[in-house]
């Protein structure tokens, strides 16, 4: 049953997402990934998002460009932890994104990584941290990684 649940914001994102998923599936994190517009389809995000708790999701990894309301607006439907993936989409190069995502207003909380493929990789490290208080497998994962980097 997947712990994460991975949304783009359009199809075209799914090359940096795909960071995201490798990461995911190094870690052993067992996932799904959807693609939803917050602008677009307003209600499907807004049922994946009050629906997500009851499939077993734990954590939301959300990836958009240009305004990036895709986490905010997730954020808005679900008390889970949303973690913001900035795309450089526009001619901004990803600013836009960054601040929209990082700008969220007190209570809605949105967590921001960096721009692009930095930022969707430590997406799925950010969620491996969530997930390794509850589940010592993903702890485990996590630590072995990051002994491996210290080893390099």
């Amino acid at each position: 049953m997947p712990l994460v649940g991975v949304i783009m914001g359009s199809a075209s994102d799914e090359p940096v997402v795909q960071e995201t998923v490798d990461t995911l599936e190094l870690l052993h994190i067992d996932y799904e990934v959807r693609v939803m517009s917050a602008h677009r389809t307003p209600e499907r995000v807004q049922e994946y998002a009050q629906t997500a708790r009851d499939r077993g999701i734990e954590v939301l990894i959300a990836a958009a460009g240009g305004s990036a309301a895709l986490g905010g607006v997730l954020a808005s439907w679900t008390t889970l932890p949303v973690i913001g993936v900035p795309l450089a989409s526009s001619e901004l190069k990803g600013m836009d994104a960054l601040l929209a995502t990082a700008q969220m207003p007190p209570g809605i909380p949105v967590a921001c990584m960096a721009v692009g493929s930095w930022g969707a990789r430590n997406a799925a490290f950010f969620a491996a941290e969530i997930l390794g208080l509850k589940y010592d497998h993903i702890r485990q994962a996590y630590e072995e990684y990051r002994q491996q980097l210290r080893e390099r």
